[in-house]
Formats: structure tokens, C-alpha cells, sequence
């Protein structure tokens, strides 16, 4: 069964939506997580429910469900009862994309054994200035993938004595899935526009209120 997600890339009106407000409202997303010019950690929870919010807007508030147990870490929504995870990366590459957040290196070794894809993938590149790109990869590519190079060269493990941070997908693997045939992608310029941005802004209306 295909899943709804690649209704999206298939709509030519939202797909046009997309590469004109998912900049401007990503450039949001960082202008809120920011302090002194530093974009906090908090961006990705931001990013994540950007995402989301198109989900809800193409598909109606009933079919996405948000309130996602924390036992289903990779998991971000489900759409029609059917899981959704979204990553986000940085960058001209496909480094650096998290699979699982662990600082304990045991558990991240755990994590590839036991692992087997299970969920479609939303993916957002994000390369400002630049071209990036927006991407969906069906599961059963990801199965594909996976059974075809293995969980060695599709899972990469931190560095052992390193701050681990989590298992993170080959950059390999990952452009493979992107590069698939039945994956989906929209290009994107990650262009910032001027935005005046007060984040107490809507606090401060709120204390206004009788």
C-alpha cells in the first residue's frame, strides 16, 4: 500500500506553495530559537512542527495525530494511523541525520543491532543560499536499502570516547534513499527574506488582554 505522504509531491499547487513558504517559515523557526545570534537546539522541535501543520493543512486536523507517545522515538505524527518521521539536516551533504538521540554509546550499539526501518521518512535539507531540497522516502525503499548494503554501511555508530549524540544514517545510505527512483523530492532555494521578528511580541499582546 502506498502511503498518502506522495499525494504532497503530486499536488503542482502546494508543491509551488512549498518552495516559496517552507524558507520563510523555517527563517522563522530560527529567528525564534535564536538568542544573541545563536540558534538554540530548539529549532528542530520548531521544524518538526512546521512540518506537521502541512501535514494537518493537506490532509485535515482528524487524519494527523500529533500526541505521539515518548515510547515511539522516531516517530513525529502518524497520518491515517500510519507513523511519519521527520529529519531535518544542514548543509549541502547528507551527514550528521540522527536515527536515534543517545549519549550512551551502548545503547546506540543496541540501537543498529535490534533496527530495521519501519516508517516512512519526511525529509527537509536545508542549505541557505543555496539549493536544497525537500524529500520523501517510502518505507519500503528504505527496506530496500537496508537489506541490499546492511546495517553496517547504513547505520553509523559514534565514535567511541566522543560525546555520541545518537546513531545517525550514512551519508551513503541516506543519499541512496534520496536518489531513489520511487523516492520524491521538491527542489527548494533556501533564500531568507527580512523578516521584523519580536519573539515576546505575542506574550506581550497576551498580557495585554483584559
Amino acid at each position: 500500500m502506498s502511503s498518502r505522504l506522495a499525494e504532497i509531491f503530486e499536488d503542482e499547487n502546494l508543491v509551488e506553495k512549498i518552495k516559496r513558504r517552507l524558507p520563510y517559515l523555517f527563517h522563522l523557526a530560527e529567528l525564534e530559537s535564536s538568542r544573541a545570534g545563536k540558534t538554540g537546539m530548539e529549532v528542530g522541535s520548531v521544524r518538526e512542527r512546521i512540518i506537521v501543520a502541512l501535514l494537518i493543512y493537506k490532509f485535515g486536523e482528524a487524519n494527523v495525530e500529533t500526541e505521539i507517545p515518548i515510547t515511539e522515538p522516531e516517530v513525529d505524527a502518524k497520518l491515517f494511523g500510519e507513523p511519519v518521521s521527520i529529519k531535518t539536516i544542514t548543509g549541502k551533504g547528507f551527514g550528521g541525520v540522527k536515527l536515534i538521540w543517545t549519549v550512551d554509546a551502548q545503547k546506540a550499539k543496541e540501537f543498529r543491532e535490534n533496527y530495521y526501518p519501519f516508517c516512512d521518512i519526511l525529509l527537509v535539507q536545508i542549505n541557505w543560499d543555496d539549493f536544497g531540497g525537500f524529500y520523501y522516502i517510502p518505507l519500503d525503499v528504505q527496506k530496500r536499502t537496508f537489506d541490499k548494503i546492511g546495517k553496517q554501511n547504513y547505520i553509523k555508530l559514534p565514535k567511541a570516547g566522543t560525546n555520541p549524540r545518537g546513531a545517525e544514517f550514512t551519508k551513503e545510505a541516506l543519499a541512496s534513499l534520496v536518489k531513489d527512483s520511487e523516492s520524491k523530492g521538491i527542489v527548494i532555494n533556501w533564500q531568507r527574506k527580512k523578516v521584523e521578528f519580536n519573539s515576546y511580541k505575542r506574550w506581550v499582546d497576551f498580557w495585554r488582554e483584559d
